[in-house]
């Protein structure tokens, strides 16, 4: 029998794992709601010819594409913001100007698999449409600040960059061979490589060692622009501290579609690794629908946030939805049970019935303990002559009798 199992670089999430991941997306969207951003979902697939050559030569290699049984060459959802451009480019005449709006789904890269790096994964994006102000960036640095700080991570900083930096100081040294957007993936590299790694790569790829020399002088002396320092400043009337936001010259973002302001999110307590990337874009959708559309945004990397997380402690360690199990003392007294799982529900108390009545009282309180169910209802003879339950504390072992009134209402303290 061939072994059952899921494929490389794709995962399965029981249920400890998802609450735990359900628990950092609640603390995410409380914050994109308090901002006024609106949620969106798009499909999973779309064109392959919406998605190639949108991200760069390097990026288009980790595209799926196929082909489906109808002949159509499509591919799998990369990111969120092309297929967003999309949705904006298609209902452009219904959508509100200045629109708002998130966007939590998994997307795909036929990417090697390693540690903290998947094939599929989720992505939580934001993004303002329809304004080139740079307060909309500001709102985007603020947003995604607060977002962080909502998690509970000690740290957050916010390494910014402007890509007119970039272009203005870098693009004097490319050549016919190297152009200025392949020197900027390599200068992306520059946090994650030593820096002679990086100049050995600009010198691969065809550049002189005179001339990588001299541009990697020139990008870490560059100043900021005026356009920058003024999102840095409303940032931080937006609440964000001045120590977080850092000016990075040598921050890249190699995607080749961004055009003004870009910014990376460090969270220094879980190392050198972003947990999230983007800035501003105004030519994408344009180039997609033919509508002239500025764009800013970022997209945070989910499965490091909830990496992060756990290793920072911040997740509570005892999530579970399920507050009470109702036991089922035996068959004839199944119906008090029945009763009480219905009464328990109609006031919105998460409850879970025990369903396999031939059980003994010991194996179902073993159940609850296994799943981590805080509270136990037992309804024996006892409690059904008095018109009463037991209510017991799994952790306490404490025992309390209880007529319904009152245990609904214990409940709903807890």
């Amino acid at each position: 029998m061939n072994k059952v199992q899921n494929l490389q670089g794709f995962r399965d999430f029981l249920p400890t794992e998802k609450r735990q991941r359900d628990f950092v997306v609640k603390k995410v969207t409380e914050v994109f709601e308090r901002f006024g951003f609106e949620p969106l979902e798009t499909p999973t697939l779309e064109y392959a010819s919406l998605l190639l050559g949108k991200y760069g030569k390097e990026a288009d290699k980790l595209v799926y594409q196929f082909e489906d049984q109808g002949g159509r060459k499509v591919a799998l959802r990369y990111d969120q913001t092309v297929p967003t451009a999309r949705v904006l480019a298609q209902y452009q005449n219904i959508i509100p100007k200045f629109f708002r709006r998130y966007q939590i789904q998994n997307v795909f890269r036929a990417d090697k698999p390693q540690k903290g790096r998947f094939r599929e994964f989720t992505q939580c994006d934001i993004d303002i449409f329809g304004t080139n102000s740079p307060l909309s960036d500001a709102e985007i640095v603020a947003t995604t600040y607060f977002v962080f700080k909502n998690v509970g991570y000690p740290q957050v900083l916010l390494k910014i960059n402007d890509r007119k930096i970039l272009f203005d100081n870098l693009e004097k040294f490319a050549t016919n061979n190297v152009d200025v957007f392949s020197i900027i993936q390599s200068i992306d590299k520059l946090d994650k490589l030593e820096e002679k790694q990086v100049y050995a790569e600009l010198v691969a790829k065809g550049l002189t060692s005179t001339s990588t020399k001299q541009l990697m002088e020139t990008i870490k002396i560059a100043q900021i622009t005026p356009n920058l320092r003024e999102i840095i400043n409303f940032s931080e009337q937006l609440g964000v501290p001045k120590k977080s936001l850092l000016f990075t010259p040598t921050l890249a973002r190699g995607l080749d579609y961004y055009t003004g302001m870009i910014f990376e999110v460090l969270v220094p307590e879980y190392g050198n690794n972003s947990l999230g990337g983007g800035g501003r874009y105004d030519n994408l959708i344009s180039q997609l629908g033919g509508i002239n559309m500025p764009a800013v945004g970022i997209a945070f990397g989910f499965d490091r946030m909830v990496e992060a997380a756990l290793k920072l402690n911040l997740i509570p360690k005892d999530i579970v939805d399920t507050q009470v199990l109702v036991t089922v003392f035996n068959k004839d007294l199944l119906d008090p049970s029945l009763e009480l799982i219905q009464n328990l529900r109609k006031n919105n108390i998460n409850s879970e019935i025990y369903i396999n009545p031939e059980d003994r009282l010991d194996k179902q309180l073993k159940y609850a303990d296994k799943k981590q169910i805080p509270y136990v209802v037992i309804i024996g003879p006892d409690e059904v002559k008095q018109n009463k339950v037991t209510l017991k504390n799994m952790q306490t072992r404490e025992s309390k009798l209880l007529n319904i009134s009152e245990l609904i209402d214990e409940l709903k303290t807890k």
